[in-house]
């Protein structure tokens, strides 16, 4: 028996080496497989071990303890590589994504209970002790092998000609592809360390920056008219696109539409192309609001050590009070003098005293509550016209627990917003991590909801409403190879300026049939729309 399990180890062993650095995703999920990989790097080890084998007589034991630590790192490396994108729609940029670490450890920690948090970490503590534990293992246990001389030199024939088999695939298309070798962990992550590189090294660089385009209007369709932008978190054109959420979103886009009929208004809708992917919503923002595309932090940062005209200046030119409503944001926002506002409301100043719905925690049908109570208190007369931007968090990953909506908008100001029963309700939903479909909906739902009640409270001639997605889901709700593309839509009661939106793009309704282009290009078309040019 113990005979058998000497031949046997060594072949496990390798096996499991070579399985830690070169798994696949089973999208969407989380979970992993194997394909019949082989791992270069593997090769290249087994070689330097053979050479130290030889020069030394013995592997030094904290050598072993190196590799498996390292065979960690590496499992880690492979498995944001693969994963991310199945479960987030982009890979992974550590110099961008790590910052925001923070930010989901603390939404874990409202969103799980103490012990189901304690619960992780213990799990994620044994996962990583046995991973380490089992990568000892196969690495003493080739060592062990190595020691014998006819091992010793198969293993450096076998490694040595898949070493070069690898190098010719490169090099030469006529080498058949097979054996298939996996994407080195070496390569992940060099690519993270040349984007960090890049990042740092352009950091305050103000440099191959495009020049702003023409962001200015008469305003003469709107006349004064209030201005909200609300950009809904996660609202992607797979609300259209996949019949799981477009069949049943089509009766509440029915129920919003009736809604804004009924105050003498219409809608007018279309898609553009969002520059990033289930996340990032800042670069949403700032490509509409500046007319400059976006699609990285890097980017990002350099265009906001400028000073740049955006869509709220050619609104202010025309004594328009700016302001922006983000009961998501829990921290300083210096970014924020970028763009010019005049108030910014936080989740302080929003002073929400009801129940907390997750880590965002403030239900977006309060928040425009909020907005009427504190700047539209005053008759129109006997103020500024108010632009508002307003980015939504109700539809936040992992989209539970839903807020419930409360029809009495009289009540959502209160110290008892909802009844016990609806919130226990919400209280009760916990986000399905392998499955956040149903929970999307329930979020986009609610959020179609909440606006077809404020539009009962808020539509006439002298307000304007553009709502915009921000971005996809994530790609375990979007689905594989998913658009970028997000909707679109403006309200208002006023038919001219429809009418220009419509000649510039947009369809009527609240179903979009054409793509305008890119996001950045919305702002500007918009202000065009605005005075029809």
């Amino acid at each position: 028996m113990a005979t058998t399990w000497r031949y046997a180890a060594l072949p496990i062993a390798l096996v499991l080496l070579n399985g830690l650095f070169t798994f696949h995703n089973v999208w969407p999920t989380a979970f992993i497989h194997w394909q019949g990989e082989l791992s270069i790097e593997l090769s290249v080890l087994l070689l330097l071990l053979a050479l130290i084998q030889r020069w030394r007589d013995a592997v030094p034991r904290w050598l072993l303890v190196w590799l498996a630590a390292a065979s960690v790192i590496g499992v880690l490396g492979r498995y944001g590589e693969v994963t991310a994108p199945a479960l987030y729609g982009r890979a992974v940029n550590l110099y961008w994504d790590l910052p925001h670490v923070a930010s989901l450890a603390g939404m874990l920690e409202r969103v799980l209970k103490p012990w189901q948090l304690l619960l992780s970490f213990v799990l994620a503590a044994l996962l990583l002790g046995s991973m380490y534990l089992a990568a000892f293992w196969a690495w003493r246990q080739v060592a062990t092998s190595m020691r014998s001389p006819r091992t010793n030199t198969a293993i450096v024939t076998v490694a040595s000609l898949l070493t070069v088999w690898f190098v010719l695939q490169r090099v030469d298309e006529r080498v058949p592809r097979a054996p298939h070798f996996s994407i080195p962990v070496a390569y992940t992550y060099g690519n993270q360390f040349i984007q960090v590189a890049e990042a740092v090294t352009n950091k305050g660089a103000v440099g191959n920056l495009p020049a702003s385009p023409k962001l200015t209007s008469t305003l003469s369709l709107i006349e004064g008219a209030d201005v909200t932008l609300m950009f809904i978190e996660s609202y992607g054109q797979v609300t259209y696109a996949r019949p799981e959420f477009a069949t049943p979103l089509a009766s509440d886009r029915s129920r919003l539409l009736a809604a804004i009929r009924a105050k003498g208004g219409d809608a007018v809708s279309a898609f553009v192309e969002s520059p990033t992917f289930a996340g990032g919503s800042w670069l949403a923002h700032i490509s509409f609001l500046t007319g400059i595309e976006v699609r990285d932090g890097a980017t990002a940062e350099r265009l906001m050590t400028q000073s740049r005209e955006n869509f709220g200046t050619a609104l202010a030119r025309h004594g328009y009070r700016r302001v922006a409503l983000m009961p998501g944001l829990k921290s300083q926002w210096p970014e924020g003098a970028f763009y010019d506002f005049d108030r910014i409301y936080d989740d302080a100043a929003m002073e929400y005293t009801g129940p907390a719905f997750g880590w965002w925690r403030i239900p977006d049908q309060f928040s425009l509550a909020r907005l009427d109570a504190l700047e539209r208190v005053r008759p129109k007369s006997e103020r500024a016209p108010l632009f508002t931007f307003f980015p939504t968090i109700s539809t936040h990953t992992p989209f539970r627990p839903t807020p419930p909506y409360q029809p009495d908008w009289s009540r959502i100001l209160s110290a008892a917003p909802f009844d016990a029963p609806d919130i226990e309700r919400s209280m009760a939903q916990s986000p399905e991590w392998s499955n956040m479909g149903g929970s999307y909906l329930g979020a986009v739902r609610y959020i179609m909801t909440t606006l077809a009640g404020y539009v009962q409270q808020r539509l006439d001639r002298d307000w304007v409403l553009i709502v915009i997605g921000d971005h996809q889901p994530p790609a375990m709700v979007s689905g594989e190879g998913a658009s970028w593309n997000v909707p679109v839509h403006v309200i208002a009661a006023r038919p001219e300026l429809l009418d220009a939106l419509r000649r510039h793009g947009f369809t009527t309704g609240l179903d979009p049939s054409t793509n305008l282009g890119p996001m950045h290009t919305l702002g500007p078309l918009l202000l065009a729309a605005f005075e029809n040019q």
